[in-house]
């Protein structure tokens, strides 16, 4: 209860000056946040859709998750952005790039992480927030009801605020759309660079809305 005062209380002191788009600005702007991937941002027509949760699952611990995340922050360079580090498992000393605007809230278990996911689409002043959960033990997350993640669809819904859910399973009911994140690197994948590595990464979709069992598959050329 402390930590989520102390986030509160940040969060207060940090942001009063950004301002909120209000629903016309909204408008007018692209109802997408595009993450600099062309794998993701083609697949969900500009990136990641704003006011709805986006979840991501990797299947493997080897897929390149932690790569995904750290593109996507650094596209974000200049914007505000939070990250809810569901294991306490981001290392900001292995990127090359200022995390200046960066909200880092770390946590060790899904329920923490949930709450302070809340915290933040409650403040409203962020365009995009990523809850990584992808460390968490699946009992975590099993134990997380499906009101809990309608209720933060709830919250979203009115903001101009994307929201991505890096996930172990598919876990996000209230998801507008669902990835899937493929990829195969060994240890020797370490010696490759990283512009590389992320044109290896497969993303498949699957379109919630029309309860598709159908992953449609993308690739950077």
């Amino acid at each position: 209860m402390q930590k989520a005062i102390q986030l509160r209380q940040f969060l207060a002191e940090r942001l009063p000056a950004v301002r909120l788009f209000s629903e016309a600005e909204a408008a007018k702007t692209s109802p997408c946040h595009p993450t600099g991937l062309p794998q993701i941002d083609e697949l969900l027509g500009g990136g990641l859709p704003k006011g709805a949760i986006t979840e991501l699952v990797r299947d493997d611990k080897m897929t390149g998750s932690a790569l995904v995340l750290c593109s996507i922050l650094r596209h974000s360079q200049g914007q505000w952005a939070g990250l809810i580090d569901g294991r306490d498992s981001f290392d900001p000393a292995s990127i090359d790039f200022k995390l200046s605007r960066l909200i880092w809230v770390r946590c060790q278990e899904a329920a923490q992480a949930l709450k302070a996911a809340d915290l933040l689409l409650r403040d409203g002043n962020l365009p995009l927030v990523i809850l990584d959960l992808a460390l968490n033990p699946l009992p975590q997350l099993r134990k997380t009801p499906s009101t809990v993640w309608y209720r933060l669809q709830r919250l979203i819904e009115p903001k101009s605020t994307a929201l991505l859910v890096i996930t172990p399973r598919p876990t996000v009911s209230s998801a507008k759309a669902r990835l899937h994140l493929a990829g195969n690197f060994d240890f020797e994948a370490l010696d490759q660079p990283q512009e590389e590595l992320l044109r290896q990464l497969k993303f498949a979709i699957v379109n919630k809305r029309l309860h598709s069992d159908e992953l449609e598959w993308a690739q950077a050329g």
